[in-house]
């Protein structure tokens, strides 16, 4: 079963009702033809886009694989060459009957799975049935397989179900209701809804089908994505993971609501809201329960382990973990180490990610001496792409930081200017499998330029691409009714010319943290695309800037470019053997490896919330390690 992660919020503006998009086959193969003008590398619809839009439709009606059975499905996820030629010439005339024809077997298999349900609703249900199981699925052989798999599912459901029922009643026939709900929105009411529905199912099939990226938003959707782009929202601040028997919390942003209760904790289960159970609702159906105006209370009611408990939080304004940044101190010898917490690129009026560090270094070096930085980029996620040149712009003087390579091939330099380093001493940046985009950016360059040791998971996330979206912020956020689309329209690249696209950015020293063994990243995704290089750009010809510009600029930036440095290369051998030592010498760290190494393992099973963040303590001990090993050298030179 697939995984979603979603935030608890409330946009500023009014959330679009949920309504299908105002869409014909014709607005279907014109907003296609839209995204395959700008998308990096598809152009035009083909027989490879076909077979995976029929696999994306498949799976978009049926996405629990709790319907269709595979023979009855074969011919569209293993199609023939006649089958794909037949989609793509159909395609060309605004024509979607395979998509119709697949539609209808739902349609049937939505008959058979009522009287599945009817079939099993009094027979005994198995135990020990555990969300793992429904974890990719492939889809049931027969009837009997799929009878089954429903049976389980029901055992999951009905379990949790139970630990509400002596105070709320019986609830036997409640995620029945809600089934039935979903499949009446499939029938529809009438044929116009039909074909609304079909086709935005058809356009979401089309659109994934180029990248893990490049989606389609119904209207609703559209008004949805943006509330995950507002800085500041209202809602109790937690992030949740979706399973069949209700909801689990995979992060408490600080200072929200949710952290500051102080009775919440990462791998609590959340099983209703407000007395109404939650099992089997969809996710944004769960987060719009929690969802509410500003000063309202929610009660939650939470499992944790055998425990059941209630909590009741006052829905308030957050700002969100990704957009603030944390600092720390550790002491060492006549001086500190700092650590830069970023959570993502930012900027607004009034603050900007760069601006914040800067202050906070500035500060620091006037009232500490200030000995070594480690900038933690552990779960960033990116942000604003001018705010990873400037905040590498902190560490380096001038120079190249990302190269953008556009749909055309054309390859366009994001510079930093300044050349004012607010630090030029020791560096380490910490990163882990959840580092993307921007901060893969920033740990990439400043890597390229010798400016910082790279610390963390073996790579990063591994996603060098960028994308536009057509929703207009700037006019009140009105959605198209006719849906929006994101597209893939380029890849970033560092100064040396790799970009992190698929295989993410190499670190210098291994340290394993929570995410290491997991299977996540850009590599992992649906339909990834092909990791590619360009010249590097450690001497700037300033080749992308207008000719009649480019003398003018000259003047002002190459004096002072950053160079390729090598101040590190002597120690990585020495800090790379001190630290495997530790971490084989360690009981703890080997036990948490072990852990993380379990076949079913989860990254929401170990809460560094609530115990040592052992990768954070090895890169301060690198840190340490490697000022004393500089500062031996320059007393070695002193004398």
């Amino acid at each position: 079963m697939r995984k979603i992660l979603w935030m608890l919020f409330l946009c500023f503006g009014t959330f679009c009702e949920a309504k299908l998009p105002q869409i014909t086959p014709k607005t279907v193969k014109n907003k296609m033809e839209e995204i395959l003008k700008t998308h990096v590398v598809y152009k035009r619809f083909s027989p490879e886009l076909a077979e995976r839009s029929l696999i994306n439709f498949i799976e978009e009606l049926d996405p629990t694989k709790t319907y269709f059975i595979e023979p009855e499905i074969a011919q569209w996820i293993h199609p023939n060459a006649d089958c794909l030629q037949r989609v793509v010439v159909e395609y060309f005339n605004s024509s979607f009957t395979v998509f119709e024809e697949i539609y209808q077997v739902m349609l049937e298999a939505i008959a058979r799975r009522n009287r599945l349900e009817e079939a099993i609703f009094e027979i005994e249900l198995p135990t020990e049935v555990t969300p793992s199981e429904f974890q990719n699925l492939s889809w049931a052989a027969n009837e009997e397989a799929l009878k089954t798999r429903l049976l389980r599912i029901k055992s999951l459901q009905e379990n949790t179900l139970r630990k509400l029922h002596s105070k709320n009643g019986s609830f036997e026939r409640l995620i029945d209701k809600r089934r039935l709900n979903k499949e009446r929105e499939i029938h529809g009411e009438n044929q116009g809804e039909r074909e609304k529905f079909l086709l935005s199912c058809t356009m979401k099939a089309l659109s994934c089908s180029l990248d893990s990226h490049t989606h389609y938003f119904t209207p609703a959707e559209a008004a949805q994505f943006m509330i995950q782009v507002q800085q500041k929202l209202y809602g109790i601040g937690a992030q949740l993971r979706d399973s069949l028997d209700g909801f689990t919390i995979v992060r408490l942003l600080e200072e929200s609501p949710a952290a500051t209760c102080n009775k919440l904790k990462v791998n609590d289960r959340i099983i209703a809201v407000s007395g109404e159970p939650v099992a089997g609702l969809d996710i944004i159906e769960a987060v719009e329960k929690i969802r509410g105006e500003k000063g309202t209370p929610v009660t939650l009611t939470v499992l944790r382990d055998s425990e059941q408990f209630e909590v009741t939080l006052v829905r308030g304004e957050v700002v969100l973990e990704e957009t603030r940044l944390d600092t720390s101190l550790e002491p060492y010898g006549d001086g500190v180490i700092a650590t830069l917490k970023l959570f993502s690129f930012y900027q607004d009026e009034n603050s900007s990610s760069s601006q914040d560090i800067e202050k906070v270094v500035k500060a620091l070096k006037k009232k500490e001496k200030l000995k070594g930085v480690i900038l933690d980029l552990r779960g960033n996620a990116g942000g604003i792409l001018p705010q990873a040149v400037s905040v590498t712009g902190l560490f380096i003087t001038k120079g190249i930081v990302v190269s953008i390579k556009d749909s055309q091939g054309h390859v366009q330099h994001l510079r930093e200017m300044g050349g004012n380093i607010v630090w030029d001493g020791p560096l380490l940046v910490l990163t882990d499998r959840a580092s993307a985009s921007a901060a893969e950016i920033v740990a990439g360059a400043l890597q390229d330029y010798g400016r910082a040791i790279l610390v963390g998971d073996s790579h990063t996330f591994g996603k060098g691409t960028f994308q536009t979206f057509t929703l207009d912020t700037a006019n009140n956020g009105k959605v198209n009714p006719q849906g929006e689309f994101k597209v893939t329209r380029g890849k970033y690249y560092t100064v040396s010319g790799k970009s992190p696209q698929l295989h993410g950015i190499t670190v210098d020293i291994i340290v394993p943290g929570m995410l290491a063994e997991l299977d996540i990243g850009e590599a992992f995704a649906k339909y990834p695309l092909p990791n590619d290089n360009i010249e590097p750009h450690f001497v700037d010809d300033l080749a992308d800037v207008p000719f009649l510009h480019r003398d003018s600029l000259a003047k002002l930036y190459r004096n002072n470019l950053q160079q390729k440095l090598s101040i590190y290369d002597p120690y990585l051998k020495i800090l790379t053997d001190n630290s495997s030592f530790r971490i084989g010498q360690n009981k703890n760290y080997q036990a948490f490896l072990q852990e993380i190494k379990e076949k079913h393992f989860d990254a929401e099973s170990i809460d560094l919330f609530h115990q040592s963040d052992l990768q954070y303590t090895e890169c301060k001990n690198i840190m340490k390690d490697l000022i004393f090993l500089m500062e031996k050298e320059t007393n070695k030179l002193a004398s």
